[in-house]
């Protein structure tokens, strides 16, 4: 296979793939397998570097990243390849994993235990390990919050490392974010497939949300759920929210008579995992500059297909 010399890049202003200066670009003109690919093409980085870059999740095909060395390669697909990991291998924290990074914003696998943000009297936040981890690497930039998981969920968030574009982000949300999609571990064996859960949901003067079939003065939440595996005990559910309201699949989980496992404000005691059992497993956004869709997901937490098995 000779090497490609097919390599592209454009300006992100004009509406090119990528973030200028800090990814390689390829057109695939041949099959072939992803890791194949990249050592018969990328010749400015050794076998050892590719396969790095690879395993720290470097590589984007047509926008998503890739990890898997035999991802199939069609001919047209385009490649993005990092060409340095050092900010990622410099951060660690037992609290959150950088999934991706550019100049613009930082997608982040959030663990539970940390709030999105800082809240009253609590300084273990997102958002202060962020600024933390850009002021230890020289980024002349802050994390901006354009939206939030509770304590103890975990999974996928973006960050902003500017105004501009958490404004960008925050100014058509619902068009920016074209998949979002949660993955529970319920209470009990559900009886359907897949459904609808749609009502008002409103807090009471104890900061409790709760739900109404007729509008309450509240906000009107729509949950869209499809069962992935069920046992006698327990259910793994997928939930993809049309409304981002606030404890939206918590609310309605025990509305449907299945609540969130783990959960101490809306569940029955059920807490196989001894966490809240939901997770935010898949992210998918056009991008605020260049336009180009991103596309993230996370493992299904090992914790929930154990006690389904247990």
């Amino acid at each position: 296979m000779r090497q490609e010399n097919n390599k592209w890049q454009k300006r992100a202003d004009r509406g090119g793939f990528g973030v200028p200066n800090e990814y390689d670009h390829y057109v695939v003109s041949k099959p072939a397998p992803l890791l194949e690919w990249l050592l018969e093409n990328v010749k400015s980085s050794s076998k050892t570097k590719i396969k790095q870059i690879l395993q720290g999740r470097g590589i984007r095909v047509d926008g998503k990243t890739i990890t898997k060395f035999d991802y199939p390669l069609r001919p047209g697909m385009k490649i993005a390849v990092s060409k340095s990991k050092k900010n990622q291998e410099t951060f660690k924290s037992k609290y959150l994993k950088i999934v991706y990074e550019d100049r613009y914003l930082v997608v982040v696998e959030k663990q539970i235990g940390i709030l999105s943000m800082a809240a009253g009297h609590s300084s273990l936040n997102v958002k202060t390990v962020l600024d933390d981890y850009f002021h230890k690497t020289r980024q002349n930039c802050q994390a901006h919050v354009v939206h939030r998981l509770d304590r103890d969920t975990s999974g996928l968030m973006i960050y902003a490392k500017d105004k501009q574009t958490e404004l960008a982000l925050e100014d058509d949300w619902h068009h920016n974010v074209y998949d979002r999609r949660y993955v529970a571990l319920v209470s009990g064996e559900m009886e359907e497939d897949e459904g609808t859960v749609a009502n008002w949901l409103k807090d009471n003067k104890a900061y409790i949300t709760y739900s109404s079939d007729t509008d309450n003065g509240g906000k009107y939440a729509v949950t869209h759920y499809h069962t992935l595996q069920r046992s006698t005990d327990y259910s793994l559910v997928e939930f993809k929210l049309e409304t981002g309201r606030k404890n939206q699949i918590r609310v309605h989980t025990a509305d449907m008579g299945h609540p969130v496992c783990g959960d101490i404000k809306y569940g029955n005691g059920d807490d196989p995992c001894h966490r809240l059992c939901l997770h935010a497993y898949v992210l998918c956004f056009y991008h605020p500059v260049t336009h180009q869709p991103m596309e993230f997901e996370t493992p299904i937490p090992s914790e929930f297909r154990r006690a389904l098995k247990s």
